[in-house]
């Protein structure tokens, strides 16, 4: 007869064995959960009959998402490469909106050998752009890259990324101004030397897109192209000079970009949104109304674009009517009105109005001038992205930072560490043109946004292509699909 310690003894071992925590070695029912699942999905460990359904349709599972990475070999993309430089890769696939039309040319012909990342060299802000990456996992190594570059009146910019399971992530990025509207808003044209510094800008974008492998791109030039009477010649040169063939965007096009872009910052619970982008030559407003929105978010919100205006006016030509060094009171509020002119002409203001008064809506900018004022408000010593974008300000702190930006000497603009010498001139301006939009239309706070069009792009061009359109791999609804069509 056994002692009570050992009847005790065995009972325990009993009871662990039943909750599976302990059991002698060698025994077939014991497979680790860490084991190695074999290509076909079974456990090396666990012979068939002895696991339960739900265990062996796990194991499945997990076999076949080996089975999916395992197939994305660089020699994949490569292929995928080829057909983008036999046009097989078109840039605005699967969009038939008016002004999303994208030249066939728009397409990048480059090596795609499927390396991860090496070099970030020529990242003058990447921290800009990082936070244009989800805050969810899900990371698609193999997945083919996607570019999106923005010309500007003021900037040069290019994002690089890949896509994962509910977004991207940005692997490389560049900026640069170059201030290639310069002068075009009294001569109507673009300068030598301006479009020698477009030039430079563009060829190390084509170095890091072909160093990359990007397999999938979109290149556009906005207002300084758009505007200027050699801007189509400028194109041509930027062809045949760096290899890229850029698309010029209509204003439409840019407004419904600049939404796509910063969409995920909208305040959930908003029943309205005024989205402005002040840019160097023009300046895009839009009215999203989500009143009857149904818990849309993200990208689905540029369904709900009631009404949108382009003004004419932006930081570079309006500094150049005004003069941005030395800005006196009298000056600014002559910028404000400058820009308040065209406001007028904005459809359905009224209609606003009401829906402002509901207490319901917000601003949510995107644009150098409100990062810039973001940035002083938080003090920085240097500016930081991850800090800034998403930020929100009460329109009390908005007007006092105005305020205190106006009062500023030049070089005292200069000595900032959220400005700089390269937007010293600038800001005042972009100062007046938010200034007229706050007259206008009052809002108790405003969200900063630093993203904007580059995001807007990406966003687009993996939708297009169905990118997010299908579950996880492994999901029983659908099975043996690949995520990319790429």
């Amino acid at each position: 007869m056994p002692g009570p310690d050992e009847t005790g003894t065995s009972a325990k071992r009993r009871k662990k064995r039943r909750r599976g925590r302990s059991r002698p070695a060698g025994d077939p029912q014991t497979a680790s959960p860490q084991s190695e699942i074999r290509p076909d999905g079974k456990d090396p460990a666990q012979p068939d009959g002895l696991t339960s359904a739900k265990g062996r349709k796990a194991a499945r599972r997990r076999g076949r998402r080996r089975r999916q990475s395992d197939a994305q070999l660089p020699g994949d993309l490569k292929e995928a490469a080829s057909q983008a430089n036999a046009g097989g890769l078109s840039a605005s696939q699967g969009n038939a909106s008016p002004g999303n039309q994208t030249s066939p040319n728009a397409r990048l012909h480059s090596r795609a050998d499927g390396q991860p990342p090496t070099g970030q060299a020529g990242k003058p802000r990447f921290d800009r752009a990082a936070s244009a990456r989800p805050r969810h996992n899900g990371a698609r190594p193999n997945a083919p890259l996607y570019a999106a570059l923005d010309l500007g009146t003021n900037n040069c910019r290019l994002l690089i990324a890949r896509p994962e399971e509910r977004g991207f992530r940005v692997v490389d990025a560049y900026s640069r101004i170059v201030r290639l509207g310069e002068g075009v808003g009294s001569n109507r044209r673009l300068s030598d030397a301006a479009m020698d510094r477009a030039i430079e800008a563009l060829a190390n974008c084509h170095r890091k897109l072909a160093d990359r492998g990007v397999a999938r791109s979109r290149l556009i030039a906005t207002e300084a192209c758009r505007a200027a009477e050699n801007g189509e010649a400028f194109i041509d040169r930027v062809k045949s000079e760096t290899g890229l063939a850029l698309e010029v965007v209509n204003r439409e096009t840019e407004a419904r970009l600049a939404v796509a872009g910063c969409a995920s910052l909208v305040d959930h619970d908003a029943d309205g949104v005024i989205l402005f982008d002040i840019g160097g030559g023009s300046s895009e407003i839009v009215w999203l109304d989500l009143r009857n929105r149904c818990g849309a978010r993200g990208y689905a919100l540029t369904r709900f674009i009631r009404s949108w205006i382009s003004l004419p006016v932006g930081v570079v030509n309006l500094a150049e009517r005004h003069g941005g060094v030395h800005v006196t009171p009298e000056i600014f509020e002559s910028m404000v009105e400058d820009a308040a002119e065209h406001l007028a002409a904005f459809n359905l203001a009224d209609n606003l109005t009401e829906a402002i008064n509901s207490g319901r809506v917000h601003m949510l900018g995107t644009s150098g001038t409100v990062t810039t004022l973001a940035g002083v408000h938080l003090g920085l010593k240097r500016y930081d992205r991850r800090r800034v974008d998403g930020t929100w300000l009460e329109d009390g702190d908005v007007g006092a930072m105005i305020d205190q930006l106006r009062d500023m000497p030049y070089e005292a603009r200069v000595e900032n560490p959220c400005i700089g010498a390269d937007r010293a001139d600038l800001v005042l301006a972009g100062c007046a043109i938010l200034e007229a939009i706050r007259r206008r239309w009052s809002c108790s706070r405003l969200r900063v946004a630093d993203r904007g069009l580059r995001e807007g792009i990406l966003t687009e061009l993996m939708a297009a292509d169905g990118v997010w359109s299908n579950r996880r791999p492994g999901n029983r609804h659908n099975r043996g699909h690949q995520r990319n069509g790429s």
